[in-house]
C-alpha cells in the first residue's frame, strides 16, 4: 500500500539546474520520513508548495527563505540553494549528525513555518579533515563545508578546487631534476645549499628558480582546468633561504614573508591574463608567519596564516604563553598579533588551524571552549577561509572525533552559533543516557587546563600535568558512568567504549615512556580493541602496526623516537 500524497508540492523548474533538482530530491525523501506521505516533485506553480529555484545573485553559498505559512521559497546560489534545503529541514526538527546519525522527527501534519531569512557563511572557505565528510561528500553538503578534501560533485554544489594544496616548492623545482646541476636553485643552509628532498626551500632571489616556477604553476593550472586555487608555498620544513641575496631581501622587507610574497606576486601577476580567475595562494607559516613592513599580497594573492605555534587550551586573544617567532631584527611576535596585521593588509587571508594533537590522536584535547572564541578572532580579523587540520586517519579516531567535526562544521559557516546547544543535541542523540556524563568528562578537562593554566600544544607527548593519574583516574570516573547508563543500549555502549580508548592510550603510553614498562598483555588488549573499531593510525605519521612493535620492542621511550623519521618502517622492526 502506497503511502497517502501529500497535498504540499516540491516545485522546481523544467530547466532547473541539477543542484536544484537535488536540493528538491532530498527534500522530497526527508520530509518523506518526517510525515510518512510521498510529496511530488512538479514543474507546475501549485499551492501549497516548496519552491526550489537556483539564483547565482545570490552568490554560491548564500540562501534565503521566504514563507507566508502555506507557500514557501527557497533561493540560493550553486551551494545555497541545497544548503537552504537543508536549512529548512534543520529548521523543522532535522538533525545531520554524523554520515550515519541523524535525527528525522515524526510529525503527523507539515507546517511550513512563517519566515523570512538570508543566510550567508562567515568565510568563503570552509574545510577540516575528519574522516567521515572527507569520506563522505554528500555528508559534507550537509556540513556545509566546501574545501578541497571533500571532493564534492558538481551536482552537489561542487567545492573549492586546488590544483596543488600546500609544500609545493618541491612540484615547483624538483631537487630530483635540478638538484644535482643547479643547486643554486636551491636553499643555503649554514653555508651549503641543501638539494636534498623534504628538508629543502627554493632560493627565491634567484631569477632562474623564477622562470622555472613559474613555468610549473602554468602547467599544474593547464592540468587542473577545473582548479581555483593553487598554491605557491614553501616545503614543511622551518628554515629559509640564508644565502647572502635571500638574507638581504628579508631584512630590506623586516620578514622572510616579504622574499616570499616578491616571488609569489611576480607570479599571479603573470599568469593573471591567463587564468583571471585563480587564486595564487601561499603560507605565512613558521619563519613567513610575520608580515613583511612594506610588500603587500596582490589582489589575487591569497595568504594562509598558519596557527602551528600556539596554544590550543587558550583562546589566541586570551593565551599568556610565549610561543612567538623571531623576526630578522631578533624581535619576536605571537600569532595574535600576526593574525591581525595580516588581516589589515591581506583582503584575503584563509587560515591553517589546529584540532587534535598530531602525535597522539587519541589524547584528549582540551580546546572545546576555544574553538568558537578562536573562530570569532578570524571572522573578526578579516579571514576569508578556514582549514581546521584534524586528525587525518583514513577512519577516523577517539577523543570524541564526530562530536569535534559536527561543532567545527557549525562554526566555520557562524562563528557566532550556540557551540552549547550543539554539543548538547549531539550528544544527546549520538551517546543516548550517556550524554550528560560525556559532557562532564568535556568540562572537566578542560577546567583542569584552563584553572591550572596548562598551555597544550599541536604536538605535546602525554607526560604533562593535564594526563597526571589522578586526572585520568577522574576521566576513566566519567567513562565508567557512562558505560552504566547505556548498559542495555548496544549502540551507544560501543561508542562510548571507543572514547574510553583515549584514556587508555594515555595510561599505556605514559607507563611506556615515564617508567619504561612494557606490559604485552596490556598492549595486545589495547590494539585488538583500536583496530576491532577500524581504527588505523594513532598518530599523524605511522600506521598502528608500526606503533605498536615500537612500543613493543621499548623502541618508544619519548618524543623523540617516530619510526619513520629513523628510517624504521614496519617491516624493520
Amino acid at each position: 500500500m502506497k503511502a497517502p500524497l501529500s497535498p504540499i508540492s516540491i516545485c522546481v523548474s523544467a530547466d532547473a539546474p541539477e543542484q536544484a533538482v537535488y536540493a528538491a530530491q532530498e527534500l522530497r525523501h526527508y520530509l518523506g520520513l518526517m510525515t510518512g506521505q510521498r510529496f511530488e516533485i512538479t514543474n507546475l506553480a501549485a499551492s501549497p508548495a516548496i519552491s526550489v529555484v537556483r539564483d547565482d545573485e545570490l552568490g554560491e553559498d548564500s540562501f534565503s527563505l521566504r514563507g507566508d505559512g502555506r507557500n514557501l521559497d527557497i533561493r540560493g546560489g550553486v551551494r545555497g540553494v541545497i544548503y537552504g534545503a537543508y536549512s529548512l529541514l534543520e529548521r523543522l526538527g532535522c538533525r545531520f549528525f554524523t554520515a550515519t546519525c541523524e535525527l528525522v522527527p515524526t510529525v503527523e501534519k507539515l507546517e511550513l513555518p512563517v519566515l523570512s531569512v538570508t543566510e550567508s557563511p562567515a568565510f568563503e572557505y570552509r574545510e577540516h579533515n575528519y574522516y567521515e565528510p572527507v569520506r563522505y561528500s554528500r555528508f559534507a553538503v550537509k556540513c556545509r563545508l566546501n574545501g578541497s578534501h571533500h571532493q564534492i560533485r558538481e551536482k552537489h554544489g561542487g567545492c573549492k578546487s586546488y590544483a596543488w594544496f600546500v609544500h609545493s616548492f618541491q612540484q615547483m623545482v624538483d631537487p630530483d631534476v635540478y638538484g644535482a646541476e643547479h643547486p643554486e636553485y636551491f636553499a643555503m643552509f649554514d653555508g651549503k645549499r641543501c638539494t636534498e628532498r623534504d628538508v629543502n626551500q627554493l632560493c627565491l632571489t634567484n631569477p632562474d628558480v623564477l622562470k622555472i616556477a613559474t613555468e610549473s604553476v602554468r602547467n599544474a593550472l593547464l592540468n587542473n582546468p577545473t582548479a581555483n586555487i593553487i598554491s605557491i608555498s614553501q616545503n614543511d620544513w622551518g628554515r629559509g633561504c640564508e644565502c647572502p641575496a635571500c638574507r638581504a631581501s628579508d631584512l630590506e622587507a623586516g620578514s622572510p614573508s616579504g622574499t616570499l610574497l616578491r616571488f609569489v606576486n611576480a607570479i599571479a601577476e603573470k599568469l593573471e591574463p591567463e587564468f583571471p580567475n585563480v587564486i595564487f595562494d601561499t603560507l605565512a607559516y613558521n619563519y613567513t608567519r610575520p608580515i613583511p613592513t612594506s610588500i603587500r599580497p596582490r589582489k589575487n594573492v591569497c595568504v594562509r596564516l598558519c596557527s602551528i605555534e600556539a596554544c590550543f587550551s587558550h583562546s589566541f586573544e586570551t593565551c599568556d604563553d610565549d610561543r612567538s617567532v623571531k623576526l630578522p631584527d631578533g624581535s619576536r611576535t605571537d600569532f595574535i598579533t600576526d593574525l591581525r596585521n595580516w588581516g589589515k593588509v591581506c583582503d584575503r587571508v584563509y587560515i591553517w588551524d589546529y584540532t587534535t594533537c598530531f602525535a597522539h590522536y587519541p589524547a584528549p584535547h582540551p580546546n572545546w571552549h576555544v574553538l568558537s572564541a578562536n573562530m570569532r578572532s578570524f571572522a573578526q580579523n578579516n579571514v576569508k577561509g578556514v582549514f581546521e587540520q584534524a586528525n587525518g586517519a583514513s577512519f577516523g579516531g577517539t577523543d570524541f572525533n564526530e562530536l569535534r567535526a559536527y561543532v567545527i562544521s557549525k562554526l566555520l559557516w557562524d562563528p557566532y552559533t550556540d557551540v552549547d546547544l550543539h554539543i548538547r543535541e549531539f550528544t544527546d542523540c549520538f551517546y543516548g543516557a550517556a550524554a550528560p556524563f560525556v559532557r562532564e568528562y568535556i568540562e572537566y578537562i578542560c577546567r583542569v587546563a584552563e584553572e591550572e593554566n596548562i598551555h597544550v600544544g599541536f604536538n605535546d607527548n602525554t607526560d604533562t600535568p593535564l594526563f597526571r593519574p589522578e586526572v585520568l583516574d577522574k576521566l576513566q570516573s566519567f567513562i565508567d558512568l557512562a558505560k552504566k547508563a547505556v548498559s542495555g543500549d548496544p549502540l551507544r555502549l560501543w561508542r562510548i567504549g571507543k572514547a574510553e580508548l583515549s584514556v587508555r592510550w594515555v595510561r599505556l603510553k605514559n607507563r611506556t615512556m615515564l617508567q619504561g614498562e612494557v606490559d604485552k598483555d596490556e598492549m595486545n588488549s589495547f590494539f585488538s580493541d583500536w583496530r576491532a573499531y577500524g581504527l588505523t593510525r594513532i598518530d599523524e605519521w605511522c600506521s598502528q602496526e608500526t606503533t605498536f612493535r615500537a612500543m613493543l620492542n621499548g623502541l618508544w621511550r619519548g618524543t623523540e623516537f617516530y619510526p619513520h623519521w629513523n628510517g624504521d618502517g614496519p617491516e624493520e622492526l
